[in-house]
């Protein structure tokens, strides 16, 4: 049979009557929803259910599927130790689900277990779906740091899984909206919050998953939401098929969002396959920008491609502009895919005869030798964009009064740690900010005697 039937929910643990002692009243309309969200579940009799969860164990370059025959789980930490869950796991469907993505070299798995115990993300839904429904077998998977387009992947292998299987499945992706959307809510407010709820539950209602993709990872991260990447794996798990979309409710009145939607399966639909259409038109975008680039991103590209497909490295080329062949500076490059850092390698102070060399070394310890990620493969050049920064000689400053995150990128030092953070980068919002992710990378402690040196740079696109 495959996947009946998917569902978007919230996990506050204040709406367990049990942990929100009276609370809870204040979401009357999320409980309702849930409540019914429950019911249709139970009509649909699914022999297993999929719970994509943003607390369960987590990893910034792998899928974690929770393992085993069974876990338990309490909302003790929440004070109602009495509220409790036994759930068996599908370990067919699991093996499945595995084999799968070993044969296409992906990163998800059963290893790199912390914690057993069932996570707030997964108990929520089965509270409200085990007061209705307990004739089914449980799968349990964690999210990633790794991009938007990596999760509607991996929903793609459990469809592949799903399909397979002759079960009926339902898929319960959990997820909170955004944590900014009331000054007097846990996390205070930001603008980004009430326009990434309004976004989504647009998007989500009308079953438009292709939209979810498209959203920017920065601007998720300032809304502080919880749920996109679990609501992303479930569009993939849905890949292909036309659904019939139903809108429940949206509330933020504790300052977190909680929506609530439904999708049913109608029949196969081959323009739904998301994932192409988004990786077709950003392969567009990324070649009409490649096509635009001025001669320092030009040379960073064909180091790339020259070393990636060839192993080649390339010399200057003597048409250049006279300043790149006769300067000397640090450069940075720094190359992302599908929005996400991939690569990211340069040089504080110069170490070449000139500028083009210096890119050109950077660019391709970049896009294969730096060691947060895997080399670049050819596979993934048409994703790819590429920027240049190009080092001004660093000042040493007296104060962090001196700097300005959009304008100037920190040096901080102690003996030979070094650590360095360029300026204008998304996220980095303050001088505190900037000087904490340089000392992190330098492994310097705020008890350490560093002293700080601030550069402007050049930045080429």
């Amino acid at each position: 049979m495959g996947i009946v039937g998917a569902f978007i929910v919230p996990h506050p643990p204040m709406i367990v009557p049990q942990v929100g002692r009276g609370s809870e009243a204040q979401v009357e309309r999320t409980i309702r929803s849930y409540e019914a969200v429950a019911s249709e579940i139970s009509a649909l009799e699914p022999d297993t259910i999929i719970i994509s969860s943003p607390h369960s164990v987590m990893y910034g370059d792998y899928f974690h599927i929770s393992p085993g025959r069974r876990a338990r789980g309490s909302f003790a930490r929440f004070g109602a130790p009495d509220v409790s869950f036994d759930v068996e796991y599908d370990t067919e469907l699991v093996s499945e689900l595995i084999h799968i993505c070993g044969d296409e070299g992906f990163p998800a798995g059963t290893m790199g277990e912390r914690d057993p115990a069932l996570d707030h993300g997964t108990m929520v839904p089965l509270y409200f779906i085990t007061k209705k429904y307990n004739a089914f077998k449980a799968v349990r998977i964690g999210l990633s740091g790794m991009a938007l387009t990596e999760h509607y992947r991996l929903g793609q292998f459990i469809k592949q899984a799903a399909d397979r299987s002759g079960k009926r499945i339902a898929y319960v992706a959990s997820g909170d909206l955004s944590h900014k959307l009331q000054e007097y809510g846990p996390y205070g407010f930001a603008a980004e919050g009430p326009e990434y709820d309004k976004r989504v539950m647009d998007v989500c209602s009308r079953g438009a998953f292709g939209e979810l993709l498209e959203f920017d990872e920065g601007f998720c991260e300032r809304a502080a939401e919880c749920g996109h990447r679990s609501f992303v794996m479930m569009a993939g798990a849905l890949d292909g098929v036309s659904v019939k979309p139903r809108f429940y409710s949206h509330e933020d009145v504790t300052g977190v969002g909680y929506g609530i939607c439904s999708y049913y399966p109608m029949g196969a639909d081959e323009s739904r396959h998301f994932l192409d259409v988004f990786t077709e038109k950003m392969t567009e975008r990324y070649a009409e920008k490649r096509s635009a680039c001025d001669e320092y991103v030009r040379l960073a590209w064909e180091s790339v491609e020259s070393y990636v497909k060839n192993r080649a490295v390339i010399k200057p080329p003597k048409t250049l502009p006279e300043k790149m062949l006769k300067d000397r500076a640090g450069a940075f490059v720094s190359i992302h895919k599908n929005g996400q850092l991939r690569g990211c390698i340069g040089t504080i102070a110069p170490t070449k005869k000139c500028i083009a060399e210096e890119i050109i070394a950077n660019a391709i310890s970049a896009s294969t030798r730096d060691p947060r990620f895997d080399p670049i493969t050819e596979d993934e050049l048409d994703l790819l964009e590429i920027n240049v920064d190009i080092l001004g000689e660093p000042e040493e400053i007296d104060s962090p009064d001196k700097l300005d995150v959009k304008r100037y990128g920190v040096i901080v030092s102690c003996g030979f740690r070094r650590g360095l953070l360029l300026p204008d980068l998304d996220g980095v919002d303050t001088v505190s900010q900037q000087i904490s992710i340089a000392m992190q990378k330098g492994g310097i402690s705020p008890k350490d005697d560093y002293r700080l040196e601030r550069f402007e740079v050049v930045r080429h696109f």
